[in-house]
């Protein structure tokens, strides 16, 4: 599967509720729309439109049981946009040293 660009997945976490939604899954086991839709005031169709999103960009997986479906958080899918700003931090920090004022005896 090829990873999604960096720009991708800090959209989908741009909006608060799916940020919510995946922070609400981080604590591990599957999780249901109806029972991620129980936690918050939305309904089951508002939940899952923000659940394709992530599943889209790959923070989720998505397993059927039944009737029902579940998500699943894929933390190693953050990797290359950790990634992405490990390298730009470490050159912002370099612009801010260049910058920054030297501060005379």
């Amino acid at each position: 599967m090829n990873r999604p660009a960096p720009a991708l997945i800090f959209a989908a976490l741009g909006d608060a509720t799916r940020l919510s939604l995946l922070v609400a899954l981080r604590s591990g086991g599957t999780r249901s729309i109806a029972r991620l839709a129980a936690a918050t005031a939305m309904t089951r169709q508002a939940v899952t439109k923000h659940l394709q999103v992530l599943e889209r960009v790959g923070l989720l997986h998505v397993e059927r049981h039944g009737r029902e479906t579940h998500y699943i958080y894929r933390p190693e899918a953050l990797d290359g946009a950790r990634a992405y700003l490990d390298a730009i931090g470490g050159r912002w920090d370099a612009v801010q040293a260049a910058v920054r004022p030297t501060v005379a005896d």
